[in-house]
């Protein structure tokens, strides 16, 4: 038991459930925008949580992953929210949100949502077997 305590095991699912976190934000931040499609002058919002990870990933170099993902810290996890003023809108009401495309976000953010889900579930399992 205390060898498994040393591994990083428990970094990566800290890692995998702040991803998790950040894409049902970002599920909600593109619900709004479809929401708002209509909305004079609204700009979209959206989540970056993998540029935060890989930015944080980069201020350690010559570490290995186990030893970055070991030294991040929470502030490193934490998903950045934004609004999308690069977003040209071709509508006279200064809306720059496009129904088709919050659509192919919500299918992706959702895929990649069940794939973490799926990650860390098979972490539990995998602990639960090695912890018997």
């Amino acid at each position: 038991m205390s060898t498994l305590l040393n591994t990083n095991i428990y970094d990566y699912m800290r890692v995998l459930d702040k991803a998790a976190d950040a894409a049902w934000i970002r599920n909600d931040c593109i619900s709004n925008n479809m929401a708002n499609v209509n909305t004079p002058g609204y700009k979209r919002q959206d989540v970056d949580f993998k540029g935060q990870l890989k930015q944080a990933m980069g201020q350690f170099r010559y570490m290995t992953t186990d030893e970055k993902v070991h030294n991040l810290r929470n502030e490193d996890l934490k998903p950045l929210s934004y609004i999308d003023y690069a977003g040209f809108s071709y509508r006279k009401d200064e809306n720059n949100v496009d129904i088709d495309v919050e659509n192919v976000y919500e299918a992706e953010n959702q895929i990649y949502y069940n794939g973490l889900i799926t990650a860390i579930t098979s972490d539990f399992a995998d602990l639960k077997i090695v912890t018997k």
